[in-house]
């Protein structure tokens, strides 16, 4: 499972979609079923929640490092170097690791809110 796997899991990614197996489907539909939507998770009120009974005053909003913290993972720049290649971090920006760090943080937040996270867009400029 990768990095971002695991901060999807964190977060309560698809728990509800895995919660509730789609109905069988009856003989007489003809039409195809419906799709189901996609249960938004609201990544602000959990990090907020974490963040509230998290021992260490973390600035998540800004930081990946402590975003990282925050959720339990792996903060260590291994773990962020192995993060960005799996988000396609561009090659120029992996060998300054503020450069790294600061695009890693804002394309782990657009991939929350692209797998139907709730993140306002204050946070992804």
């Amino acid at each position: 499972m990768g990095l971002f796997n695991k901060i999807l899991k964190v977060l309560g990614f698809g728990e509800e979609a895995q919660a509730a197996p789609a109905p069988a489907p009856t003989p007489e539909a003809a039409a195809p079923a419906a799709p189901q939507p996609v249960a938004v998770v609201d990544v602000v009120a959990k990090l907020e929640g974490l963040a509230a009974s998290h021992p260490e005053k973390l600035n998540w909003k800004v930081s990946i490092v402590d975003l990282l913290k925050l959720l339990g993972l792996d903060s260590s720049l291994a773990a962020r170097k192995e993060l960005a290649t799996e988000l396609g971090c561009p090659a120029e920006k992996m060998g300054d690791s503020a450069q790294m760090n600061m695009w890693l943080h804002k394309t782990v937040l657009q991939k929350l809110a692209d797998n139907g996270g709730n993140v306002p867009a204050e946070l992804l400029d």
